[in-house]
């Protein structure tokens, strides 16, 4: 049975590692030029800050998903308590039965709960989520394009 819960990012570090390369190998861009190098580090210091929210998924105990967002005001608009999503992954074996779905409508629970105002999200064009995003009433607002510079 798939269960969601908010946990903590620096206690279940060692668990996440565990899924981030398949989620690289499936999504990540410029594999050849740019390795999968997460500053952990940073993410600890934003969570302890508290600015930054982790959501797991599991099964029978095991994570096999994840959401992580960062929650600040808007750079542009002090006022308005962002949540910018980070990354989010659903184990592709747990991608059957609304579990992606059932995550985003959880966290968004909980960024109310956490006086969130505005939540920002999106997802890479060859694995669009557009059709989850609508589901939970969010609306298309920008589109990002992608230029290597480096070599």
């Amino acid at each position: 049975m798939i269960t969601i819960h908010v946990e903590s990012f620096e206690e279940r570090l060692e668990e996440l590692k565990v899924l981030l390369p398949a989620h690289y190998e499936e999504l990540a861009l410029n594999q050849d030029k740019v390795p999968l190098s997460p500053q952990y580090e940073e993410y600890i210091r934003r969570e302890r800050l508290g600015g930054l929210i982790f959501v797991t998924l599991r099964d029978a105990g095991e994570m096999v998903g994840y959401f992580i967002g960062f929650i600040a005001p808007g750079l542009h608009y002090s006022t308005c308590l962002t949540c910018t999503m980070d990354i989010f992954y659903v184990r592709q074996d747990k991608r059957k039965g609304g579990a992606g779905l059932r995550m985003f409508r959880f966290v968004e629970q909980e960024l109310r709960r956490r006086g969130v105002q505005r939540w920002f999200m999106g997802s890479k064009c060859h694995a669009d989520a557009s059709a989850l995003f609508e589901r939970i009433e969010a609306t298309r607002v920008e589109i990002y394009y992608s230029k290597w510079l480096g070599d």
